[in-house]
């Protein structure tokens, strides 16, 4: 009785037409994202060069660099998502840290009071500790079996250190 009312309740409702449907509309949503990031990099490369012509600003070239390597990282977040349909854990830390030290870099190192760079030391450690965990976390997990040699052990020399 149960499973016919579950394959009546699929059928009225069809859940994974909904769901593909969904779907779609989520990765019409990220390549959308992924042409505004694109544009937004294009406009800031030429911002970029055409204030390299005027007096050059230390603290502003770097910063636009630094802000483009950060649209360039969330763009090849998109672009992951789209292959695996999952948000790589590294790459989003990547982007995070980038981000931190480019306000770092902008505000100045000397202008920042000492209760927002404890802040911000602390930030950069978890972050830190976060991209080392997913790193041993991924050798852990990632290795594939040894195979068995013809005396029943396995072999442990070779191993997919993939991160």
């Amino acid at each position: 009785m149960e499973y016919r009312f579950k394959m009546q309740l699929g059928n009225w409702f069809q859940i994974e037409k909904i769901v593909r449907n969904l779907e779609f509309i989520q990765n019409f949503i990220v390549v959308s994202l992924c042409f505004g990031l694109f544009c937004v990099m294009i406009i800031r490369l030429g911002d970029m060069f055409i204030s390299l012509l005027h007096p050059l600003e230390f603290q502003r070239i770097t910063s636009d660099i630094l802000f483009i390597l950060i649209l360039v990282e969330l763009f090849r977040l998109l672009i992951i998502y789209l292959q695996q349909q999952r948000i790589s854990v590294g790459v989003a830390v990547e982007v995070s840290l980038v981000s931190a030290l480019r306000e770092i870099i902008l505000r100045g190192v000397l202008d920042i009071p000492t209760s927002q760079m404890i802040g911000v030391c602390v930030f950069l450690t978890v972050l830190g500790l976060l991209l080392l965990v997913r790193a041993w976390m991924s050798r852990i997990y990632d290795r594939p079996i040894a195979p068995k040699t013809e005396s029943g052990s396995g072999t442990s020399e070779k191993y997919s250190l993939s991160d």
